[in-house]
C-alpha cells in the first residue's frame, strides 16, 4: 500500500445537492420542496418532533412512574466488602478513606451479602437484619450511628378544627 492506491470511503465525497437547476436535474421548479404549504415556504423550520398540528408522540404516550423527593438514600455495603479489607473497626471517616463512600455526609447502609469470618466492629446508620445477625455471630458488634436523617414529612398533618 502506497499514497497513489488511498482512496476515501464510499459516499465520503458527493456533491451537494444543486436545487432549482431545470427539470432535466430532477430537482427543478419546485426545488424538491412540493407545491404548497408550510414547508414550500421560504424561511420554514418547524420545531423538532413537531407532526403538523397532530398532537406529538412525546404527548401522545402516557406518562409513567413516581419520584418521592423526600427519600433517603443510603450507600450500600455489602458484608463481602468488608471482610476483604482486613480492618477490625469501620467508622464513617474509614468508610469514606477507603473509598465506599462516594458522597460526603452520605449515608451508610450494610447489607449481608457475603460471609464474615473475622470480628467486626461496623458504625452505620442502617444494617439488614441478615448483616446484624452476621457481624454478631462471628463476634462484632453492629453499631447504628445516631445521626441518621429522618424524614421531611411525619404522618399527616392535622385537620383543622372550625369553630
Amino acid at each position: 500500500m502506497n499514497l497513489s492506491n488511498l482512496r476515501a470511503p464510499k459516499k465520503a465525497n458527493r456533491n451537494k445537492k444543486r436545487i432549482g437547476r431545470g427539470m432535466g436535474s430532477g430537482t427543478g421548479k419546485t426545488s424538491g420542496r412540493g407545491h404548497k404549504g408550510q414547508g414550500s415556504r421560504s424561511g420554514s423550520s418547524l420545531m423538532r418532533g413537531f407532526e403538523g398540528g397532530q398532537m406529538p408522540l412525546h404527548r401522545r404516550l402516557p406518562k409513567r412512574g413516581f419520584t418521592n423527593i423526600f427519600r433517603t438514600e443510603y450507600t450500600v455495603v455489602n458484608l463481602d466488602r468488608l471482610a476483604e479489607l482486613g480492618e477490625k473497626e469501620l467508622t464513617e471517616e474509614k468508610f469514606a478513606a477507603l473509598g465506599l463512600v462516594k458522597k460526603r455526609n452520605g449515608l451508610i447502609k450494610i447489607l449481608g451479602d457475603g460471609e464474615l469470618k473475622i470480628a467486626l466492629t461496623v458504625h452505620a446508620h442502617k444494617f439488614s437484619k441478615s448483616a446484624q445477625e452476621k457481624i454478631e455471630k462471628a463476634g462484632g458488634k453492629a453499631i447504628v450511628i445516631g445521626g441518621e436523617a429522618k424524614p421531611a414529612v411525619k404522618g399527616k398533618l392535622k385537620a383543622k378544627s372550625s369553630r
